[in-house]
């Protein structure tokens, strides 16, 4: 079990409310007198934790200087899941796929994003690399606001060699590539699918780009050659769930 420090009242709030039962320790300021801050304590005390007062020194300390809001707290978090439970989520799989595999994304922010609008969209998994990647992080999981608890995050060595796996259980791999011939509004989106986003400022890499069915792109119409990763998976996502609900 690996435990980390949240802080702040958004970050707080999300874990009371995805994972209670995860919450191992709460500090907040003896001097603060906030009304938020007042409904979360009393929402923590309902599950029968009392939070710790201390001062304001202290809760900086445990923040390493971020803005705590009067916060914190010492959490258990989620951890990453290997590719075997990734084989049997596949294989148990009762509605039409749709998976996010991010290729050496090392901004936890952005991925925390990413975990956001998988949450909102409807994903059932994000795969990710063991190397060269971040993991679910503090920050991740702040950014996430509770969807690092929500949407199951499968860890795989070797990328290519998941990308062929899935490709043999019926799954379209769509890459997210500049120089893609065709756009995202103009592929089938309702197949069974993994959307591959590569890292930030380098795509994907060779390797992965040769794993993938389909390359896809959002068309870009003024002067700006790329979105970010984060901007740019929520389009392509939210384009699946639109053609999907059309369909239905």
């Amino acid at each position: 079990m690996k435990s980390s420090k949240l802080f702040g009242l958004h970050s707080v709030q999300a874990a009371i409310d995805y994972s209670p039962s995860k919450i191992m320790r709460v500090w907040v300021d003896a001097r603060r007198v906030d009304k938020r801050l007042g409904v979360i304590i009393d929402n923590l005390m309902a599950l029968g934790i009392e939070p710790e007062k201390t001062d304001r020194k202290k809760l900086d300390r445990l923040a390493d200087g971020n803005n705590h809001q009067g916060i914190a707290m010492e959490i258990e978090m989620p951890e990453e899941q290997c590719e075997s439970d990734l084989k049997t989520m596949v294989e148990n799989l009762t509605t039409t796929a749709l998976l996010l595999v991010l290729d050496n994304v090392q901004d936890p922010h952005n991925f925390g994003a990413c975990l956001r609008t998988a949450d909102a969209t409807g994903v059932q998994g994000v795969i990710i690399t063991k190397d060269n990647a971040t993991g679910i992080t503090p920050t991740v999981c702040k950014v996430a606001s509770g969807a690092a608890e929500t949407v199951p995050v499968y860890q795989v060595t070797n990328l290519a060699r998941t990308l062929r796996w899935l490709k043999g259980e019926g799954i379209w791999i769509m890459g997210a590539a500049g120089e893609a011939s065709q756009t995202v509004y103009q592929t089938d989106l309702t197949v069974p699918m993994a959307l591959v986003i590569g890292a930030e400022g380098k795509g994907l890499r060779r390797l992965t780009k040769e794993q993938c069915d389909i390359l896809i792109k959002l068309p870009m119409l003024g002067q700006v050659e790329s979105l970010n990763l984060s901007v740019a998976t929520g389009a392509f996502l939210y384009e699946t769930v639109r053609q999907r609900l059309t369909t239905q």
